[in-house]
């Protein structure tokens, strides 16, 4: 067990077999901690990959949905990786550091990741690669008083605009620091040497506590992620195009060829979809993935689900776009759960919010 876990059971953690933090013993204070102040996760599961030279971007850009030939001086920009049929293999967060590109990977593909990446490095392109994962730490700040959190530590941080990155010096060492997407108040990356993970985690709960920050594991990440409409492990997944899941604002319709572009443009100048990613409200928790029915016929698959701490039960479903409108009457799993539709998840496609617009099949 390496140094950081063992930090995290101090702190009354129980770990996942990754060794990352599930809860700290009081799930409910830290759902609450949302709302009132602020959470401190460790995702040191994602991935951390570093590209350098000449021909970074142009890797990236070729093999991935959105034009990260276009990303200035440390901004950030998410992008999906997908093979020839457009189907889902990779997402990351780009963040241009003056040391060189930094891919953040989701849970677990750290490695999947670097190592397709290097299989795609081609004869004369002038790029390096490494995957710094391991020695490093990453810690993310959610919650409605992140902000202040992050500040805190370091002031310069307020500098940093949405989709933003910053390399400072702090009092904890040397960071990266980065705002992403938000799914619920503030979203802040810091990533530091894995030497410095248990000083900085602390250094940073004792600068937060007067804001309500407390340490929060990924059990409540995940119910927040879902609440939210964000697609996470059964969404991203080679079962699913981007547009499907809610990533329509992780792709460029304008820039050059990259793979899996044609099924994407096709899809986008048709205006045709033939499922898309939903907020579904459960009568009764069902475990993912689970089969959607609607009148009795298969409409679609239950692709998340968690009851929070709150006590509430939230979930995405990959439905059949007729059956997608908010509101729609279902059924979940085999014993029939009872579900409703609510909202369209992520960023969905314009073209299916148009009245109008028939769905159909590919």
């Amino acid at each position: 067990m390496n140094e950081l876990a063992q930090y995290h059971l101090s702190l009354g953690a129980r770990l996942a077999p990754d060794q990352i933090p599930l809860d700290y013993g009081d799930p409910t204070a830290e759902f609450a901690a949302l709302e009132a102040g602020a959470i401190l996760l460790d995702r040191s599961h994602e991935g951390r990959i570093l590209l350098q030279g000449r021909d970074r971007f142009k890797l990236v850009n070729r093999m991935s949905t959105n034009d990260i030939s276009q990303l200035g001086p440390n901004e950030v920009a998410p992008t999906v990786f997908v093979n020839a049929n457009a189907r889902i293999l990779f997402r990351a967060s780009c963040c241009n550091l003056s040391r060189g590109l930094l891919l953040i990977s989701e849970a677990g593909q750290g490695a999947a990741l670097a190592d397709y990446l290097r299989r795609n490095i081609f004869f004369g392109d002038q790029v390096s690669l490494k995957d710094i994962s391991a020695e490093t730490v990453h810690f993310a700040l959610r919650g409605g008083r992140a902000d202040a959190a992050v500040a805190a530590l370091a002031p310069a941080a307020r500098q940093i605009p949405p989709m933003g990155a910053m390399e400072i010096e702090s009092e904890a060492g040397n960071l990266i620091l980065a705002r992403r997407k938000s799914i619920g108040g503030g979203h802040w990356v810091l990533i530091a040497d894995r030497g410095a993970g248990p000083a900085l985690h602390r250094q940073l709960l004792q600068n937060g506590a007067d804001l309500g920050l407390i340490p929060a594991g990924s059990l409540t990440y995940n119910s927040l992620r879902i609440r939210s409409g964000a697609p996470g492990r059964l969404e991203l997944s080679p079962d699913y195009i981007p547009l499907e899941v809610g990533l329509w604002d992780e792709i460029s319709f304008s820039k050059g060829c990259y793979t899996g572009q044609e099924i994407i443009a096709r899809m986008e100048s048709r205006g045709r979809l033939a499922k898309v990613l939903v907020k579904v409200k459960l009568t009764a928790m069902t475990a993912a993935p689970a089969p959607v029915y609607a009148s009795g016929k298969p409409v679609g698959t239950l692709t998340s689900s968690a009851e929070a701490a709150d006590g509430r039960l939230y979930a995405l479903a990959v439905l059949k776009v007729d059956w997608a409108q908010p509101g729609a009457v279902l059924s979940v799993g085999a014993s029939g759960v009872d579900a409703k539709a609510l909202d369209f998840a992520g960023a969905p496609p314009p073209f299916i919010l148009r009245p109008g617009v028939v769905a159909h099949d590919q």
